[in-house]
């Protein structure tokens, strides 16, 4: 399963010595941080936050972070990012929504090298560091009485220090800052000797479900210090965590309904290859296939998500799906790519990166959703057909509408992501496991640092570019293999050097290209992008092309709403709702579908890009087709009616065939995404 498929390459010779093609095995111990024995060894291991910088589009995106509500939240939400906070020796709150903040703003602050958002993270990292008693326990002590918008109790509880040693991991990478390890060192001997009393759900729930992320982090320390205790501690972890490899494999969780929170879902993904770290067993991998298959068939969108508003709800297009979902999802699956390899799970991040995370913040990142929906037709107040409908906010743009974590937790999504779009290879070299414009400076070879340019407008071309250049001028050339991956989507893919095509390979495999490499090499990965239709809720049809899924083009009218003040204190002062000015309820033609005739009745439109691409207005690609409307497809509760079965002739149909336009999931807030399909 987790066998590295290489590329055969064409033979070549290089002017300047041999050109060889394949992983070198040979090569002696790795630059960067890889596992210790016994931990199994890891397929690839992270760079630095801070080497690998955003570049493109990307760099926008991260811009707009900094400049909205990433980089201004303890002005936007004071009330609990202020100097109240806890987590600053305040006395406001103690809990998780602090941390998760600069969770997300420290990866962003080193990326784009940002001195003022650097100044706001350090505060946070000097409190806690001094925080630590002499017993190793660190972070707030105190319980207080509740105030309304504020979490003042269980200050003890475990899972918000899980996210803090998050940060600690991220800064430590970042700066070297010599305090961490012994820090770290210190509380993890805190733990190992008081978990036993308290175990992980001995505060709130939140902790046991969620313990994998605590575990990323001992074996991480491990691997610096190799304190055989660690390992020790691991297993008590693993004992008092939710055991997401038996749920999995027992299969009744991911075919019930309500039965986990979504949340915790996509945390609980990476706990049990976590786990197979220390243990080598394949159960733990089989149940992530087991838990893959499950989701796909019971609550699955074809974002890479699932219906869950709170908890598990069906893959209903207008059930809602967490921000919170989306970012610990990607974090997640970054995690077991790093440790596994799997071409596959690189496929489904791009899926939830490239379509589920771009859709739920607005342009300038002033405000963001707490649920979306496939099937979203209007975003007003209103309650909907929601497990938690939070006083009916949960899809309009706010502050602090539907509940605050996503304000305080969406920061990690982009950084995080941006900081994988590079690994270091156990070869001594880098692979390009998911692609995004970006630069990486990074050691290689012998310990020679290489810088590499990746230019490209994916997710909306098919081609990627890869320059190479040295920082240091007196380096002429460097011998060290470079990994691409070939997505699961397409049919074959090809590689040139210098224009000259080396390699070609099929869908899921890796192209790895081992040769000596000069300053001012060029690299062109070309991934051909085809159209296809998945099936889904109710046999609806989905029309998808390289990593993206297209939805309805709708006519979107925005408008700033105050909040009343039954709501302002909890929910901010403000929302966006936004309605639609075009018609949404479309069937597809059922002949229109037949995989032969895709590329004669879908004709993809390459626009190019101009400004800022996740709008409706910018939107790189279109797709245009024909449709019906179907007049007895209507709202319920301000959504989409129920979805009318596909295939099934309708009972009415408008007599006119009408011109549609198709784009990219992420450009859209309004939308029909799970059309349903008639054959007349």
């Amino acid at each position: 399963m987790f066998s590295r498929i290489l590329a055969t390459a064409f033979a070549s010779i290089a002017v300047a010595g041999v050109c060889c093609f394949g992983q070198d095995k040979t090569v002696g111990a790795s630059l960067y941080l890889a596992n210790r024995a016994p931990l199994v060894e890891k397929h690839y291991m992270e760079l630095p936050v801070g080497n690998v910088k955003p570049e493109g589009w990307l760099k926008d995106q991260m811009q707009r972070m900094a400049d909205g509500m990433t980089g201004h939240l303890d002005e936007l939400y004071p009330s609990v990012m202020g100097s109240r906070n806890g987590w600053l020796g305040g006395d406001g709150d103690v809990w998780e929504r602090g941390p998760y903040w600069i969770d997300g703003l420290l990866p962003l602050a080193y990326m784009l090298d940002d001195k003022n958002l650097k100044d706001k993270v350090q505060p946070w990292i000097e409190w806690t560091l001094k925080s630590q008693k002499p017993d190793g326990y660190f972070g707030p002590d105190t319980d207080r009485p509740y105030e309304p918008g504020l979490q003042r109790d269980n200050a003890h509880d475990w899972w918000p220090k899980m996210v803090v040693l998050k940060v600690l991991q991220q800064y430590y990478d970042a700066t070297g800052d010599k305090r961490v390890i012994p820090f770290m060192t210190k509380y993890f001997r805190y733990q190992l000797e008081h978990l036993k009393e308290t175990p992980l759900g001995h505060w709130t729930f939140w902790g046991q479900q969620r313990g994998g992320d605590n575990l990323l982090i001992v074996y991480w320390l491990y691997n610096i210090t190799g304190d055989t205790f660690l390992l020790e501690l691991g297993d008590l972890l693993n004992g008092q965590t939710e055991d997401w490899t038996e749920k999995f494999l027992d299969h009744t969780m991911m075919n019930s309904l309500f039965s986990v929170h979504c949340v915790n879902l996509a945390q609980g993904l990476k706990q049990p290859v976590v786990r197979y770290q220390a243990t080598g067993d394949s159960r733990h991998i089989k149940s992530i296939d087991a838990m893959e298959s499950d989701l796909r068939r019971y609550h699955g969108w074809p974002t890479g998500l699932f219906g869950g508003d709170e908890l598990l709800h069906t893959g209903n297009p207008t059930q809602g799906s967490e921000l919170c979902t989306a970012v610990e999802m990607m974090y997640s699956l970054e995690k077991m790519i790093e440790i596994t390899g799997r071409t596959d799970w690189a496929d489904w991040l791009e899926r939830v990166a490239y379509n589920a995370l771009p859709t739920q913040t607005t342009d300038n990142f002033d405000t963001r959703q707490y649920y979306q929906q496939l099937n979203q037709v209007m975003v007003t107040m209103g309650e909907r057909n929601f497990v938690s409908p939070h006083e009916g906010t949960d899809i309009v743009f706010g502050v602090l509408t539907g509940y605050p974590c996503c304000t305080s937790n969406l920061h990690q999504g982009w950084p995080k992501f941006t900081r994988d779009l590079w690994f270091a290879t156990s070869g001594r070299g880098l692979a390009a496991l998911y692609y995004a414009p970006s630069t990486v400076t990074a050691k290689v070879a012998d310990g020679i640092e290489v810088r590499i340019d990746e230019s490209t407008v994916y997710p909306f071309e098919s081609t990627v570019r890869f320059d190479i250049s040295f920082p240091d001028k007196k380096v002429k050339s460097a011998t060290f293999p470079l990994e691409m991956r070939v997505p699961g989507w397409c049919r074959q893919a090809s590689v040139k050097v210098n224009g000259e095509t080396i390699s070609q390979e099929t869908a899921g495999k890796i192209i790895t290209i081992n040769r000596e490499w000069k300053s001012g090499d060029h690299v062109e990965l070309d991934m051909p992008m085809h159209l296809s239709v998945s099936r889904w809720y109710e046999n609806s049809a989905v029309i998808e092309r390289g990593p993206l899924i297209y939805a309805l083009k709708m006519g979107e009218k925005w408008r700033k709403v105050s909040n009343d003040e039954r709501v302002r204190g909890i929910h901010g002062d403000f929302y966006y709702e936004v309605h639609p000015s075009t018609p949404w309820n479309y069937c597809l033609i059922e002949s229109d579908l037949r995989p032969n005739d895709l590329q004669n009745t879908f004709k993809v439109v390459e626009k190019g890009m101009d400004g800022y691409p996740w709008n409706v207005e910018n939107a790189p690609v279109e797709i245009h087709t024909k449709a019906r409307r179907m007049p007895q497809w209507q709202l319920y509760n301000e959504s989409a009616g129920p979805l009318p079965y596909s295939i099934q002739d309708p009972a009415e149909l408008a007599p006119e065939v009408e011109d549609i336009v198709l784009i990219p999931y992420g450009c859209t807030t309004l939308r029909i995404t799970e059309f349903p399909v008639s054959r007349k």
